[in-house]
């Protein structure tokens, strides 16, 4: 019996050596491949299988077949997709971060040098003089909120994810975030007319002249002592005012683009759309810090122009006596002067 069995399984194990590779012919003759990985045909299956790089290299773009309208659901993959995302992710912290501190650092530098510019007391001391009425003060309060708030979310969107969602954590994040979102969109809309209505009410005192080289050579009064002729608006004021009127314009072109996406551009113009928002939203962040500097904590009695509308006559005189002329020749005698006793010394 066992001489049987050892029979059989000798029998079955030759029948199998003989007919195994007439079996697998027809599979071998598809694909044969040798000991180095290569059919006779040449061809490397590995090697040759479709990947994303070998797609990039052939095309600028990963498309696919869609069934929808809208075409441009077909776009998988772009290369200008990975390099606007490199920008998003890696410079754009970088520019931010350097340009906003820098400017932080650069104003408290000079806080320390020169100090706060203090108001030179006279004879006139004491008196009041208007400078901006109710509706530009209204106007600028506006512009000056929406722009701070769009300010934040702005920089929550570069920053927000790396600084503030290790802190809070990330639903408490999330749900700051949309609000976020929301506000930049709501009140882009104020700020915009707000722009608008700045650039119609004092383009007629910002056109630049011959005064305004003089104030520059001079320092403006914050390099050195005394303080150069100047009217309504300085030189520094005229340069915030059309940084405000050419950034403000810039922004919301590009806003709205983005607002209404693909109405004008492609994906790529997006892109561009959303890089030039972004360096020019900082660069304007930085300099209005100026600003708010120079009408704050900078200069005493600066701030009065913009809180109650109405200065010290002593200190227009000093920092916009021409202007000061202007109005009183106006006025005949000057009646919108408020007289009160100047202090003694």
């Amino acid at each position: 019996m066992r001489r049987a069995v050892t029979f059989l399984k000798t029998f079955l194990l030759a029948a199998m050596l003989v007919a195994g590779p007439t079996a697998l012919a027809p599979a071998l003759a598809q694909n044969p491949i040798q000991a180095d990985g290569v059919n006779p045909m040449g061809a490397r299956p590995t090697a040759d299988s479709v990947n994303e790089e070998f797609l990039f290299k052939q095309s600028d773009k990963i498309q696919g077949r869609i069934s929808i309208p809208d075409q441009k659901a077909a776009n998988l993959i772009q290369p200008q997709g990975r390099e606007y995302r490199n920008f998003r992710e890696s410079w754009l912290p970088w520019i931010g971060g350097l340009v906003i501190l820098g400017m932080i650092a650069a104003l408290g530098a000079f806080f320390l040098f020169r100090g706060r510019i203090m108001m030179e007391h006279s004879q006139e001391s004491g008196k009041k003089i208007l400078r901006f009425n109710a509706f530009e003060r209204f106007t600028h309060w506006m512009t000056a909120t929406c722009f701070i708030i769009l300010s934040l979310s702005g920089l929550n969107y570069i920053f927000g994810k790396r600084l503030l969602m290790p802190l809070i954590g990330p639903d408490a994040f999330g749900a700051l975030a949309q609000w976020a979102k929301y506000s930049h969109i709501y009140l882009a809309w104020p700020f915009m007319l707000g722009v608008a209505f700045m650039f119609v009410l004092w383009i007629k005192d910002n056109i630049p002249n011959k005064i305004d080289i003089a104030w520059l050579k001079a320092g403006g009064g914050l390099i050195g002592k005394g303080h150069p002729h100047a009217a309504r608006f300085n030189a520094g004021q005229k340069g915030v005012f059309w940084m405000v009127a050419g950034f403000g314009a810039a922004m919301s072109v590009t806003g709205l683009m983005m607002i209404f996406p693909f109405a004008l551009t492609d994906i790529n113009g997006m892109q561009l759309m959303q890089v030039v928002h972004s360096v020019i939203g900082i660069v304007f962040i930085a300099g209005i810090l100026a600003h708010i500097y120079i009408g704050s904590l900078g200069m005493e009695g600066a701030y009065d122009a913009m809180g109650s509308g109405k200065v010290d006559l002593a200190w227009a005189r000093a920092h916009h006596d021409l202007w000061v002329e202007q109005e009183q020749a106006r006025t005949a005698s000057g009646p919108q002067l408020k007289g009160h006793p100047a202090p003694a010394e």
